[in-house]
């Protein structure tokens, strides 16, 4: 089972089953999820086993059998003699004028067992079912143009469909490759912390909470957290980040990803079958089931317009001598044409490979699609709301000012300012420490002593024998040490979006320092490219309105919204949902839930090692580089253009055709050529995708 004409063959059969729920095709892998209320799978075994398509059974859980390659040797030995045997009883028909001799019908003959009796025998089971594909018309084709004598065209019929059927199973094994490749990243065994030390364990068997080790050159075998030294990751597999990314004790590690330089001792923290690339797997191969809108649409319209086309070509064969003369060899002969010609085949492979090929380009930059119903829409999109924190900005506080406010150099008060707030946790203290010690390198801070903690205002401790204060306004107000001139200075920073705090000693404020939140440096290009596309940005944001402001100003964002709930934020994606159109929501998966289910495309950022954002979003975004959303958007239009460009290639090759069938100057061959050369031509055009 590897094409949508036995996706439809599988769906006739077993659709009408009683018990049966929804049937999921992985056309790539081969594989089929059937969903059912039955005691027993045996009678879906049975309905399968009848089309010729005998199943094996994967349990649930338990890794897929590997597809068999698209040419064997045997296979390419029965096409090379195929192809000799057509060929020559072709030359000697034509050569001779006698393609009834005993020597080309022999010929034909081993050509057209040799490389047609799949073809015949699906042809067979398609008739046994009802069902009209291709294999169908094919074999009508083969048999037809026996049955009229021309046994070299047969024989030509045969192989070329043959050529043209391995053609595309090559390409679908590039795009099912292109799938593996991004899933079979983890090694099969890990270096596990025992009893007797360091030994070699399948990663199967490997529990949770064990010690393991990778060393340079390795792949990390599963999620786990690093415990003791440090290393340089690529974690490209997963995220698609282009650089390595240094890891140090308490950072996560990502099954599949690449140990660059140095080496790491985890803890592991999900089992195989869990892991970030296992959950990424699952997620492509459920987007790989799920039709999308036009493949939906195809396939309905194929559903009709095979049976129409049976039944003109009928027609033509039973009326053309009645009603127009000629011989009843010869208006069957133009029937068979017509029927080869207008088979449906380039048309209903030219959206699922499409799509399957957007999802791997995707996944392979680190964007992952949950279906092709997304993949599709996304070039609605006609605005994008971004939550601030941690989407457009950095998501944690960082030293932005530093300005004295009396003699005090600044570079004395900030050291006694981060010597305060080492011994604080709060995130603004730490932000002014980390601020100092990456100005000052190696620099060591001074002693405090009786330090205490203002809760809520600041902190406070005597260096060297003095007192010193350091917290926010209201601290400074307490000290009664506020003046108009310190009023402006720090209305001046809240008003820009920062945190301010102020260093008081015995004289009174001694220096002014601001923190931040700062701005991703990718989101500039984000919603720079998003402009570019006609799409609208707007930031929603819990924090407060002048933060929100002075982030959208720096940004080019002309509509921020702060202070907004999560319950705000869903009613501000739907009142935006009303005005422009389509939208899309970028959050954390989490917090922006409900906004999120809001909107028609749902974006979670940083979902690696995230699984309720794997789940919950429509499209995740594996590392936090904003600027994907744009690279989402972009390849959801260059696939919605491909596939248009496929469908109008498909009709439009077949109306050229059929109007030289109806002329009477189309052959068989070119029949074949038309039908197969645009399958093959929609099918390579949809694995350009392949190659962003």
């Amino acid at each position: 089972m590897d094409c949508p004409t036995e996706e439809r063959l599988i769906r006739n059969r077993l659709e009408p089953m009683p018990g049966i729920a929804r049937l999921d095709f992985n056309l790539l892998n081969r594989e089929l999820t059937v969903h059912h209320r039955l005691d027993d799978p045996q009678a879906i075994v049975s309905a399968l086993v009848a089309l010729d398509m005998g199943p094996t059974l994967i349990e649930a859980g338990a890794p897929s059998t590997a597809a068999p390659p698209a040419l064997t040797k045997k296979l390419k030995g029965l096409l090379v003699v195929s192809g000799v045997a057509a060929v020559a009883a072709e030359t000697i028909a034509w050569t001779t004028g006698q393609e009834g001799s005993w020597l080309v019908m022999g010929l034909a003959a081993v050509s057209i067992l040799a490389a047609g009796v799949p073809t015949l025998k699906k042809g067979w089971i398609a008739v046994k079912n009802f069902t009209l594909n291709i294999y169908f018309l094919m074999s009508l084709a083969v048999l037809g143009s026996v049955v009229i004598g021309k046994w070299p065209e047969a024989a030509m019929v045969v192989f070329l469909f043959a050529i043209a059927e391995a053609i595309e199973a090559l390409s679908l094994e590039r795009a099912r490759n292109a799938i593996k490749s991004l899933t079979a990243l983890a090694p099969e065994t890990a270096e596990v912390m025992g009893e007797g030390g360091w030994k070699e364990q399948l990663v199967g068997t490997v529990a949770l909470g064990s010690r393991i080790r990778v060393r340079t050159g390795s792949r990390v075998p599963l999620d786990a957290t690093v415990e003791a030294g440090r290393a340089a990751l690529d974690q490209a597999p997963i995220t698609g980040e282009s650089l390595p990314v240094d890891k140090v004790i308490g950072d996560p590690l990502y099954a599949g990803s690449i140990v660059t330089d140095g080496i790491v001792e985890a803890t592991v923290t999900a089992v195989a079958g869990q892991s970030t690339l296992a959950r990424i797997a699952a997620a492509i191969q459920d987007a790989q089931s799920q039709r999308a809108p036009t493949q939906r649409f195809v396939d309905q319209f194929a559903r009709y317009y095979t049976p129409a086309v049976v039944l003109v070509a009928f027609l033509v064969a039973v009326l053309g001598p009645l009603l127009l003369g000629g011989t009843w060899g010869g208006w069957l002969y133009e029937a068979l044409v017509l029927l080869v010609i207008a088979c449906p085949c380039a048309l209903v492979v030219s959206t699922p490979i499409t799509v399957v090929s957007g999802l791997a380009a995707a996944a392979r930059s680190g964007i992952l699609i949950k279906g092709g119903v997304y993949l599709e829409s996304g070039r609605l999109l006609k605005v994008v709301a971004l939550d601030k924190t941690g989407t457009l900005t950095q998501g944690k506080p960082v030293l932005t000012d530093a300005e004295t406010f009396s003699d005090l150099p600044i570079e004395k008060a900030t050291l006694i300012a981060a010597s305060l707030d080492e011994q604080s946790t709060h995130p603004v203290a730490k932000a002014l420490v980390n601020g100092w010690k990456s100005q000052q390198p190696g620099v060591s801070t001074l002693l405090v002593s009786d330090f205490s903690v203002l809760n809520g205002r600041g902190v406070k401790g005597s260096i060297d024998g003095q007192l010193w204060h350091l917290g926010n306004h209201r601290l400074v107000e307490e000290l009664g040490v506020c003046s108009p001139a310190l009023e402006a200075r720090l209305s001046r920073l809240e008003n820009a979006g920062k945190t301010v705090i102020v260093l008081c000693g015995a004289q009174g404020p001694a220096a002014i320092f601001g923190v931040a939140d700062t701005v991703r440096p990718e989101s500039f290009e984000a919603v720079a490219a998003l402009k570019a596309l006609n799409v609208v940005p707007v930031m929603l944001t819990g924090d407060n309105p002048a933060t929100a402001k002075s982030i959208a100003d720096q940004l080019g964002v002309t509509d921020a919204r702060g202070n907004l709930m999560p319950e705000d934020k869903q009613a501000a994606v739907a009142a935006l949902k009303r005005r422009y159109g389509h939208i899309g929501m970028v959050g954390d998966g989490v917090n922006d839930a409900p906004a999120l289910a809001q909107s028609d495309i749902g974006f979670a950022m940083g979902a690696a090692g995230t699984a309720t954002a794997l789940e919950t979003a429509d499209v995740a975004i594996m590392d936090d580089d904003p600027r994907k959303i744009a690279d989402f958007i972009r390849l959801s239009r260059r696939s919605a253009s491909i596939l248009k460009q496929n469908i109008t290639l498909a009709l439009g090759i077949k109306v050229v055709f059929l109007a030289l069938a109806l002329s009477g100057i189309a052959t068989l061959w070119m029949a074949v050529f038309a039908d197969m050369g645009a399958s093959l031509l929609v099918v390579f055009n949809g694995l350009r995708l392949l190659r962003r």
